[in-house]
């Protein structure tokens, strides 16, 4: 499957892994995905005879903290937290670190293996792991420090130190979408491509983003300007066309009309525009 006709299937099909490793897959086309699989299930393989799904979530989040973060090796990558390698499944599982939204990832689909109901959750500024046992009682997991445990404190300290505004209340923990999961590794790769200057890297995940969430206005913008840097006139009106269709009433939309125009004159001119 690719990636366009990943993000095109409805919000319920979509499948945390494969979306993940596609990802990966544009900066490695000949990943193997089965290998991958494989990797994780040989993870999960020591915690499969434990019966895990029937214990507290305590006692999950502990025997998987200490099979991926002390037994495994699994860490957060705070020395090089920008490196785009740590948004790709693969070489996470290979060098046994990441950003806390890949981490993420690893976790989940590690306790999905042993039967322990792990969810990914969106927290502001942090990616979190949420576990819920059968007996309804649920833990927070910060897989990029090794599998700790959050209290409701905890929680809102961690809120309190990323800058939001927002107080922290239970709907901040409720399980994120697969599709704003994939969207939110594809923002991470979008902002170190960025500031990078690779500009053929950041056009996929433009691309990429686009297809999962076709209305974003911002990203067809954003991809608009940059077709004009690479000398795509007619793609960058487009997108430009676009995004004043679906946010007329947008702060920009009037430069971004003064900027789509000049684009299409400069394109008549056969000069690039800056």
């Amino acid at each position: 499957m690719d990636f366009r006709a990943y993000a095109a299937q409805p919000d319920d099909e979509l499948d945390l892994l494969l979306g993940a490793l596609l990802i990966a897959k544009d900066a490695r086309p000949a990943l193997e995905l089965s290998a991958i699989d494989a990797q994780l299930d040989a993870l999960a393989a020591p915690l499969v005879g434990r019966h895990l799904r029937h214990l507290p979530a305590l006692v999950q989040a502990r025997a998987l903290a200490d099979q991926l973060f002390v037994r495994e090796g699994f860490h957060g990558n705070k020395a090089d937290y920008y490196d785009p390698r740590n948004s790709f499944l693969d070489e996470v599982l290979t060098r046994r670190t990441g950003i806390p939204i890949s981490l993420s990832v690893v976790y989940v689909e590690v306790a999905r293996r042993v039967g322990v109901t792990a969810s990914p959750v969106g927290f502001p500024g942090h990616f979190l792991v949420r576990i819920d046992d059968q007996d309804q009682r649920r833990l927070m997991i910060d897989p990029f420090h090794g599998g700790n445990v959050l209290t409701d404190a905890a929680l809102t300290d961690l809120l309190k130190r990323s800058g939001s505004a927002v107080t922290y209340g239970e709907e901040l923990i409720v399980p994120t979408p697969v599709r704003h999961v994939i969207a939110r590794m594809l923002m991470n790769l979008r902002g170190i491509y960025s500031m990078r200057g690779e500009h053929a890297r950041l056009l996929v995940v433009f691309d990429r983003l686009i297809d999962l969430l076709p209305n974003s206005a911002e990203e067809l913008r954003d991809r608009g300007f940059l077709f004009a840097r690479l000398g795509a006139p007619g793609a960058a009106v487009s997108d430009l066309q676009r995004y004043l269709e679906l946010f007329p009433d947008a702060e920009d939309a009037d430069a971004v009309q003064r900027w789509m125009e000049r684009i299409a004159e400069t394109a008549k001119r056969g000069t690039p525009s800056s």
